[in-house]
């Protein structure tokens, strides 16, 4: 809401010593974003505004005083590009986290959401976050699905629906573009996409992952202004270049060193470069933080504080067309975070819209929001048997066949593989596994996908999840049937979530009734129970940094990504925009020598290891 006529004028008054500040802010320590300054001054504050900035000492007239002891004061924190849903949290219990921590405005992609619940997933994100202590904007999802042909989500925007959504006052911008391709090569749904955004004058966010040259400039020239989906230090300098704001994000810290030091060959550093999460799970949003954890990285990594702090105040408020936000100074709302040191940043005192609502990084109220009903019941899936987690190659019993599979995670690539074929079905080679997807919204009737996945080891069990970017349908990953079945029948029954099975039981599992992909769960007993479901998934998987990691599960099937990715139409080619027959070649062998092997209803012949 806009700050009234009345609080204005008062905060003139105020400012001319005419009347008293509503909180006055003493012995600070500035952090002047517009200078690159630290320096002493004194805060007086009417209402939700700044109304004054000013000498230390030389005004006394407040209803009240703060003394903040010769603390570090800065503007609040804004995350440029975030998915809540990430967070597993509802935006209200996000809120009671990432505002103790210092974050006071966010620019929320709720595309996850938007591809369970369509345009409704949307209204929710809206609804569910007005009333908060955290400013939430919200960008129209352009990536529903990410990558129409290849999947099929619970919903799907063309531009219709995005000038629905941004006509919403609370809707900022179209979000992240992931469909490169049809940008590229003139999509007409993209091309609608794009000029709704560009007539409503708001916002694009891009996802420009491995644009280089000729392409990264046609890219910037439909229309597209920043992009988070950075790869390297030469990667964050060409997009710079190009005039892309960079959203560096905390996501990805394995990169961030090489980002740090290709910014200081720089002869000064763009008022271009913000700073976002983009994903983070709830026990590390919990243990280690949101933006303030980027920041601390970024510090670490030689970054002067006061520079990564204006990545993430001024730069960003820039960025987000928020005049309000981003500086200490008269006429800015009071969001304000109190850091007694500038070499490890942790949250003091957090004062949004000039009230103190956090100290210590906890929040002294809690929060609440509107009141929104949640959207449950998003599973549309019966329960599963274990034979329908075996691969089958047309009616062939016993045989041969050579099929395509995924090599690789997060960075995937095409491998070939002989397998043999016994009572009906694939046996897996050594040091393969399978990967599992089943459509889950009700708009299709087609039966599971199932393929070979190389690269990821001998799984020894089974991992699940609801929670897929971005089209969020079930995803099995394990070599054992009865494994996977009782991995994906769990989800089922609570309604969406993750689970680990091993040796036919259930070793963890975290339940998000809430489209699949939120939890209901007090913040501490969700981060607590997520952090049993990934220490315990060292049990199934053994995982290797920095791509073959537990997070890695949530992002297998993106299909927008090059390479091959396993969806509910099938495996799909990243590269060439098509479904890909995994089958190369076949052939049945005599069942006389086959007999020895499995007997009938047994399909696995102990290659699964259940």
């Amino acid at each position: 809401m806009p700050t009234s006529v009345e609080t204005r004028r008062r905060a003139v008054q105020a400012a001319r010593g005419e009347i008293a500040f509503d909180l006055l802010l003493t012995d600070a320590q500035i952090v002047d974003m517009a200078t690159g300054e630290t320096r002493p001054a004194d805060i007086g504050i009417v209402g939700e505004l700044i109304a004054s900035v000013h000498p230390p000492g030389s005004r006394h007239d407040a209803h009240q005083t703060h003394t903040l002891s010769g603390a570090w004061i800065t503007p609040g924190l804004i995350d440029t590009h975030v998915h809540l849903e990430s967070s597993h949290l509802p935006p209200a219990r996000y809120a009671e986290i990432v505002v103790a921590q210092g974050t006071t405005a966010v620019f929320w992609d709720p595309h996850e959401l938007a591809n369970v619940l369509g345009i409704e997933g949307v209204r929710y994100a809206v609804e569910s976050s007005r009333n908060l202590p955290l400013q939430v904007m919200v960008a129209a999802p352009s990536s529903v699905p990410s990558t129409p042909g290849l999947e099929c989500s619970g919903a799907e925007f063309s531009g219709k629906e995005m000038q629905t959504m941004l006509a919403w006052d609370e809707v900022r911008g179209v979000a992240e573009v992931m469909d490169m391709h049809g940008i590229l090569h003139g999509s007409e749904r993209m091309q609608d996409i794009l000029e709704a955004g560009l007539r409503s004058g708001k916002l694009i966010e891009g996802h420009a992952r491995g644009l280089s040259g000729q392409d990264l400039q046609a890219y910037l020239a439909a229309g597209v202004t920043s992009d988070h989906e950075l790869t390297s230090g030469a990667d964050a300098l060409e997009k710079l270049r190009a005039g892309l704001t960079l959203e560096i994000r905390g996501s990805h810290p394995y990169l961030l060193p090489e980002i740090v030091a290709a910014l200081k060959t720089l002869p000064h550093l763009s008022s271009q470069i913000t700073l976002c999460t983009d994903d983070v799970p709830p026990d590390i949003l919990l243990e280690k933080g949101g933006i303030v954890a980027l920041l601390n990285l970024l510090i670490e990594h030689g970054l002067p504080a006061v520079d990564a702090l204006r990545f993430a105040t001024l730069n960003a408020a820039i960025r987000l067309q928020r005049n309000d936000l981003g500086l200490i100074a008269a006429g800015r709302r009071a969001d304000l975070v109190v850091f007694d040191s500038l070499d490890q940043l942790q949250a003091q005192r957090v004062y949004v819209a000039g009230r103190q609502v956090a100290q210590h990084g906890v929040m002294m109220e809690s929060v609440t929001g509107a009141q929104t009903a949640p959207p449950r019941d998003t599973l549309r899936l019966a329960p599963l048997a274990p034979g329908d987690f075996t691969l089958r190659i047309g009616n062939i019993q016993h045989g041969e066949a050579r099929l395509r599979h995924i090599c690789g995670a997060r960075f995937t690539r095409w491998g070939e593989a002989e397998v043999l074929i016994r009572n009906g079905c694939v046996q897996l080679p050594d040091g393969f596994s399978f990967i599992w997807v089943q459509h889950r919204h009700g708009r299709h009737d087609a039966k599971p996908q199932i393929a070979l996945l190389e690269g990821w080891g001998e799984l020894r069990g089974a991992i699940a999840t609801s929670y897929s970017h971005d089209s969020h349908n079930l995803v099995v990953l394990g070599r054992c049937p009865h494994d996977m079945a009782l991995a994906a029948n769990t989800l089922i029954a609570s309604g969406g979530g993750m689970a680990l099975t091993q040796n036919g039981s259930l070793i963890a599992h975290v339940a998000m009734p809430i489209a699949g992909m939120l939890s209901d769960s007090p913040p501490a007993e969700l981060a607590a129970a997520f952090r049993e479901l990934r220490e315990r998934s060292a049990d199934i998987a053994d995982w290797e940094p920095p791509y073959r990691v537990f997070k890695a599960i949530e992002g297998t099937c993106l299909a927008c990504n090059a390479g091959p990715h396993l969806t509910d139409l099938g495996l799909t080619d990243g590269a060439t925009r098509q479904i890909v027959d995994p089958v190369i070649d076949c052939r049945e062998t005599p069942t006389d020598a086959q007999q020895q092997d499995d007997s009938p209803g047994e399909p696995n012949n102990g290659q699964y290891h259940c």
